[in-house]
């Protein structure tokens, strides 16, 4: 096993050495992903590559957005030889100090998609936490898995390569804020076990944040419909997972 963080940077330049500088203590290989960004916060990006040199930098001559920019670094991954690459944001909203339990986790379950949980502080604007529940309700739609997704769209996860690279050749994955949600859907697809672990997550008051309403909610209506159309193709397997979940379930309670 090979793992690795990916950290995709959009706006958040100035955060991104916090981030990196929390990560060296696990000697891992860093990938960072520069989804064209501005000169202002390419200079921050800069000097974090200055200082820490072993850094991989990918760069996007363009905003493409956080899916397309993690899916690149996947495919860097696989060619590097990494196994299981970290999802973490830059924006330093998730807690760092779990990524040691997760990469354990990861090492314990290298099946499996390690998903962060997110523990919401005081800080959360209302609007996200509504967001999260639609999202959360329809992956339990489209899996057939009601109860059993705690989160569809934290990005502090840590990715089985090989599945998810598999997933690229067949499938174009949305590439803003949809993507959490999709890629999570489609491992589920391919049988891939998900274990959920909370994870603290803040919302600084003078933070950026990349959504935006007309671009983000049209992405995320086309890739809810197009993971409506594909569920009808997984049917057979989602209904006998979820027949084997009830028996297994019931047999628990006896």
């Amino acid at each position: 096993m090979k793992q690795g963080f990916v950290i995709p940077v959009y706006n958040h330049g100035s955060t991104l050495e916090v981030v990196v500088s929390a990560l060296q203590k696990y000697s891992l290989p860093i990938i960072i992903v520069d989804d064209g960004n501005d000169e202002t916060n390419k200079a921050f990006i800069d000097l974090v590559i200055q200082k820490y040199p072993d850094i991989i930098l990918i760069v996007n001559k363009h905003n493409k957005g956080k899916g397309y920019s993690v899916c690149k670094a996947v495919k860097e991954a696989h060619k590097l030889g990494i196994t299981h690459l970290f999802q973490i944001d830059a924006d330093g909203q998730h807690d760092t100090q779990k990524c040691e339990l997760f990469l354990e986790e990861s090492k314990a379950h290298p099946e499996a998609l390690i998903c962060g949980y997110p523990e919401f502080d005081s800080t959360v604007p209302e609007s996200r936490r509504e967001g999260r529940k639609i999202s959360k309700n329809y992956a339990e739609f489209v899996t057939l898995s009601k109860g059993c997704i705690k989160d569809a769209m934290c990005g502090y996860r840590i990715y089985p390569v090989e599945p998810f690279y598999k997933i690229l050749k067949w499938h174009r994955i949305d590439s803003h804020m949809g993507f959490d949600t999709e890629i999570q859907v489609r491992m589920i697809w391919a049988n891939v076990p998900v274990i959920y672990h909370h994870v603290h997550v803040s919302y600084p008051v003078d933070g950026k944040s990349n959504f935006r309403m007309v671009r983000d909610n049209i992405h995320i209506s086309f890739m809810f419909a197009r993971l409506t159309i594909g569920m009808l193709f997984h049917l057979p397997s989602l209904i006998k997972r979820a027949q084997l979940r009830k028996k297994s379930a019931l047999q628990n309670e006896r």
